[in-house]
């Protein structure tokens, strides 16, 4: 019983987080938004920026490395591990999710298993990342892809479910991003 009283205590605690993120994420400062992502335990490197509207679910097991660019009204699920490398471009719109209910459960109980976006790495607009999936280095998803599976290092996927549509000729990517719009 009192189990069950703390369990429900810690989800409101995170769901009020969770609604002040949201509203964070309305404010038009880079640098005020990554100050409060982190308070929140999202870890995040040198240089890298996320734009306004984000969602995150359970901030502290989120991680982004140094020099990445995260898209406009994205959703970052950190109810498992979620790992985003450096110099990564994850477009508008992208849903990266790590926890999803088993259709086959009888239960409907959640399933959860951690996410890694490998550096280099380009996810373009309204994809989704579901649980589970590695996606190697240099990788590119194509717009409005559903990655299921792990996508192998310098291939280019797309489509839904997300197939291999061929492999990206930069074997050895050495660029920075360019610096984000001040005021998305």
């Amino acid at each position: 019983m009192i189990g069950r009283i703390i369990r429900r205590l810690k989800t409101i605690f995170w769901e009020l987080i969770n609604f002040k993120l949201k509203i964070v994420g309305y404010i038009p400062s880079h640098y005020f938004r990554r100050f409060c992502y982190r308070l929140c335990g999202v870890k995040i490197g040198k240089g890298s920026v996320i734009h306004m509207n984000a969602i995150f679910y359970y901030p502290p097991n989120i991680s982004i490395g140094k020099d990445t660019i995260i898209g406009e009204r994205i959703v970052l699920d950190g109810r498992g591990n979620l790992t985003i490398g450096d110099h990564v471009d994850i477009a508008s719109e992208v849903m990266i999710y790590n926890a999803e209910h088993d259709v086959h459960d009888p239960d409907f109980k959640t399933r959860i298993e951690s996410v890694i976006i490998g550096d280099y790495v380009f996810i373009g607009p309204r994809s989704v990342i579901l649980p589970g999936v590695k996606v190697g280095k240099g990788a590119i998803v194509a717009a409005g892809a559903v990655v299921t599976k792990d996508v192998e290092p310098f291939t280019i996927v797309g489509g839904v479910p997300a197939k291999h549509i061929k492999e990206r000729e930069l074997k050895n990517p050495s660029y920075k991003l360019g610096r984000a719009a001040w005021f998305r």
